[in-house]
């Protein structure tokens, strides 16, 4: 990082740049392009601001910036493979218990209702087929033992 930094600082420095006159140009704080500057990476909380701080102070004084761009990227590749997984999950705030859940694998509640809704209305039509069939199937068997308002003579 320090190596783009001291590209960027040459840069404006051959053009006779001050770094409050870059500050006030690009709209952030000379802090911010003295750390970039001086390669102080832990400075930023946010690294993709970084990288986007790096694209538009390139661009600004007429640098390649997707190749400063590029050698951030090896530097971030670089750096953040060096780092062990016990380090990455003692700094990361999210618990395990905690995770985040992406919008595909999520199950929405809303969803989760209309199944319920719809294995209740199959089992309910399943239970009127059933009473259905049973009905039609003994209605023959009752018509048999019906009497009719009568009596019945025995005949011989």
């Amino acid at each position: 990082m320090k190596e783009i930094g001291e590209k960027l600082k040459e840069a404006r420095e051959s053009i006779g740049v001050s770094v409050e006159e870059a500050a006030e140009d690009l709209k952030i704080d000379a802090s911010q392009i003295i750390d970039i500057e001086n390669g102080n990476v832990e400075k930023f909380q946010d690294v993709f601001n970084l990288k986007y701080f790096i694209r538009d102070y390139a661009k600004y004084l007429g640098l390649n910036k997707e190749e400063l761009v590029d050698d951030f990227n090896e530097y971030l590749f670089d750096y953040t493979s060096k780092l062990s997984l016990d380090d990455i999950k003692k700094e990361s705030k999210i618990k395990e218990d905690n995770k985040i859940k992406s919008p595909y694998t999520v199950e929405h509640k809303r969803e989760k209702v209309y199944q319920n809704f719809i294995y209740i209305a199959i089992v309910v039509l399943l239970i009127t087929i059933c009473v259905l069939l049973y009905t039609i199937l003994h209605e023959d068997k009752d018509e048999d033992n019906l009497v009719y308002g009568g009596t019945y003579e025995l005949t011989k």
